[in-house]
């Protein structure tokens, strides 16, 4: 991009386009908007209807480095800092696992869970940017919601995104592993669990795109030999937490979301596995069994 011309957002756009599809971007048109957008401030909408309007020299600079990134293969999501997920913009930074689709299907389920449930309790773990926390507090007003991760840099980028969304105050991130920083602090049993733990099986980690396994963090990744050592030891933990008729409400790996099933029935009923948007199964919910009187 030479700054001997001037150069419109249609140009810029165009441009970009043509630059991504060169460098194998899958999606260069939505790159290049995404890119344009972040280096001029301006909304989708607006890069189209401001088509002749001229970049300034720090824009276009700006530009030309977010697109050298992409270039490289780094996710589009740690290029522009942001990426939507249902009814927010959630901010990513490098370091932090970043959301999928599916995931918006977990809180989906877990709201689902909640209904009918006055200022509901929730407990979370392995919150990363805290996208499934801070929907949860943001969709149900009444909610608070407990959560946490061993990473220091997904609990800031977690409590980051709370504050963007004006749910601090209803949204506690703790650094720690799963339940036990913030164990002490809550008033009472929960009334769910949810989380999306690392679920890839560890000898599936080597087929992963590059763009995930050259950026993203591998701790949030891998699960273990069969991809449910973490899951298992949140559904351990989430038993002693929940109230009676509590529910948990865990991803998994497509390939194990029967097995995980299969093996929480001794402690939780109305088992039920949940398809993703792209019809794979992926949520696993289970209801706290309530103890026998003896």
């Amino acid at each position: 991009m030479s700054d001997e011309r001037v150069w419109t957002c249609k140009d810029a756009l165009d441009w970009t386009v043509a630059y991504l599809e060169r460098k194998d971007d899958e999606h260069p048109r939505r790159s290049a908007e995404w890119l344009l957008g972040a280096a001029t401030g301006l909304s989708r909408v607006e890069i189209y209807t401001c088509h002749d309007r001229p970049l300034s020299r720090e824009e276009r600079a700006s530009l030309h480095t977010l697109i050298e990134r992409r270039a490289a293969g780094e996710p589009l999501q740690y290029v522009t800092g942001e990426m939507p997920f249902r009814h927010l913009v959630i901010h990513i930074q490098p370091g932090v696992f970043i959301p999928r689709p599916e995931t918006e299907v977990l809180v989906d389920v877990a709201l689902e869970a909640l209904r009918g449930v006055t200022e509901p309790k929730v407990g979370e773990v392995c919150t990363g940017s805290g996208c499934v926390a801070v929907s949860i507090a943001y969709e149900r007003s009444d909610a608070r919601v407990w959560t946490s991760d061993v990473s220091e840099i997904a609990v800031r980028s977690a409590r980051q995104n709370a504050l963007y969304v004006h749910v601090a105050d209803r949204v506690q991130v703790f650094h720690g592993d799963l339940f036990a920083p913030y164990t002490h602090t809550l008033p009472g049993p929960l009334d769910l669990v949810v989380a999306n733990p690392p679920y890839v099986p560890s000898g599936a980690m080597t087929g992963l795109p590059r763009e995930i396994l050259d950026f993203e963090p591998h701790l949030a990744l891998d699960g273990g030999p069969d991809g449910l050592d973490i899951a298992r030891r949140i559904a351990e933990g989430a038993h002693g937490l929940l109230r009676e008729g509590g529910m948990l409400a865990l991803e998994v790996d497509e390939s194990r979301a029967e097995l995980f099933a299969e093996e929480i029935a001794p402690h939780f009923t109305g088992i039920k596995v949940h398809k993703d948007l792209a019809g794979r199964d992926r949520i696993v919910t289970g209801t706290k069994r309530e103890a026998r009187q003896s």
